[in-house]
């Protein structure tokens, strides 16, 4: 992911947050309290401000300007209660109350119908990150700042075909938030401000090809990834940091060529959608292996593979069914079951075939409410096949997790009430996020979020269990 010059430097599928966008203009008016007497003769000519006001030039910047929405946030948020964390051999690790991130956000997005047929759409945020956001301190407790483009593709649509090229995201997966099949761009979890795969998924650089039928019944859609990208490693001082005492550097291409393609098929029915994908990738998590006799990096692993897949939903009223079914060949046993973060390999490093679903519901209760529901499980074929005496899979058995949501949409939308629940399939482990959404107009937003995470010894978020965190986001849209 290409990122802009810094002033100094996962939760897969774990958090979500909402902003609102407007747009206003400002009436001009007059301050009753100020007169002027108009026989007075200031000596202007006629002609001086007729440039200031052309209308055609004027017009032309407007149209240009609306082409923009621009949004800036000022977040904070933080873990409050001190506790101490029970880590068995290795002892009571304490948890103190402490401010995670202080930050100022700029999101910029484009989009612009250039032409007929022609589209040119793209998106970046810039942050400037403040004293005790995490980043400051790690910076030696100056201010730090970071930019990176999101998206910036054009497309050309001329009949039955449609091509975009540039950074942009593909998604396959039925189960929002949930989905095996929701695989294909990278991601990146640095903290507790995201909680959901939607959010946190990364563009790449991307060709894709997508053609209709006449009657638009059905398409194909295939993509070609010109140079695939992996999951960052956690940043420094982050939430999610851990650190194994030497570095994790980035994969080295070392004049590789790396390439990954796909292709699905989507027929829609009257109440329902099926389709069938493959697709040939990466693993997006890197596997490090550790560093060799005097080096201080780490050994970036990567692994490629077949994907084979099935998705359909159905719709019965205000309920919308989904399925998602993928077989992958040929992935690493071991894959780490900590999506966001960096993997360190073990002895067990075989490649097997994994076989997995995801499922669930879509529910609207009215025109303001709507539940979900997607379950998420997977296992290993063949798990035990050459194993040695005494080893053992970290993905053993039947693993995934399963995500609740819930949203309530009040005041004609001005207010909005959610709540996501999450866990994995062993119940090691829970996840409360509690989010209100507040529009004070047309320009101005509030946002506040209510963090819960509770987790068994064993599970991947023991070193969060018990931690509670309060957010809070002021939002001016324009």
């Amino acid at each position: 992911m290409p990122r802009f010059p810094r002033t100094g430097l996962v939760l897969a599928m774990l958090f979500s947050a909402a902003t609102a966008q407007g747009q206003q203009d400002e009436p001009l008016v007059l301050d009753p309290d100020v007169s002027f007497d108009p026989s007075v003769d200031f000596g202007f000519d006629d002609d001086i401000f007729a440039a200031a006001f052309d209308e055609e030039e004027q017009s032309a910047t407007e149209a240009w300007f609306e082409d923009f929405t621009i949004r800036i946030s000022q977040s904070t948020s933080g873990q409050i209660n001190n506790h101490s964390i029970d880590l068995g051999a290795f002892g009571k690790f304490p948890k103190p109350a402490d401010l995670e991130t202080n930050r100022l956000q700029f999101n910029v997005r484009y989009q612009n119908p250039i032409a007929p047929g022609w589209l040119i759409q793209g998106s970046m945020w810039y942050r400037v990150y403040w004293n005790q956001d995490y980043e400051y301190t790690t910076n030696q407790d100056s201010i730090d700042t970071e930019g990176q483009l999101n998206d910036l593709f054009i497309q050309r649509s001329s009949g039955a075909h449609s091509f975009k090229l540039g950074r942009q995201t593909v998604v396959w997966g039925e189960t929002v938030g949930n989905s095996v099949l929701d695989i294909i761009n990278n991601s990146e979890f640095r903290d507790f401000t995201i909680i959901d795969i939607e959010d946190a998924r990364l563009s790449q650089a991307m060709l894709v090809w997508d053609f209709f039928s006449t009657d638009n019944s059905s398409s194909l859609s295939t993509f070609v990834n010109l140079y695939p990208e992996f999951n960052p490693a956690p940043v420094r001082g982050s939430p999610l940091f851990f650190d194994p005492g030497f570095n994790l550097p980035d994969y080295s291409r070392d004049g590789k060529i790396l390439l990954e393609a796909g292709t699905q098929w989507k027929k829609s029915f009257e109440g329902s959608d099926i389709a069938v994908m493959a697709a040939y990738l990466y693993e997006n998590q890197l596997r490090y292996d550790p560093p060799l006799p005097g080096s201080a990096d780490a050994r970036p692993d990567i692994n490629d593979f077949l994907l084979l897949g099935f998705s359909a939903n159905r719709a019965i009223g205000k309920l919308l069914l989904n399925f998602d079914l993928a077989f992958s060949h040929n992935i690493l046993a071991d894959s780490f079951a900590f999506p966001g973060t960096s993997s360190l390999s073990t002895p067990v490093n075989l490649r097997k075939d994994q076989i997995g679903t995801s499922f669930g519901f879509e529910y609207a209760i009215d025109n303001e409410q709507n539940v979900s529901l997607g379950i998420q499980a997977q296992t290993l074929l063949d798990a035990e096949e050459g194993l040695q005496p005494g080893q053992t899979l970290t993905n053993d058995g039947v693993f995934g997790s399963w995500l609740v949501r819930y949203s309530n949409a009040m005041r004609n939308g001005d207010l909005t009430l959610s709540a996501t629940l999450q866990g994995d399939l062993a119940a090691e482990s829970l996840l409360v996020f509690l989010g209100v959404d507040y529009t004070l107009d047309d320009n101005w937003s509030l946002s506040s979020q209510f963090i819960s995470i509770t987790a068994k010894s064993g599970s991947f978020l023991t070193v969060f269990d018990e931690d509670i965190r309060l957010g809070m986001t002021l939002t001016y849209s324009f």
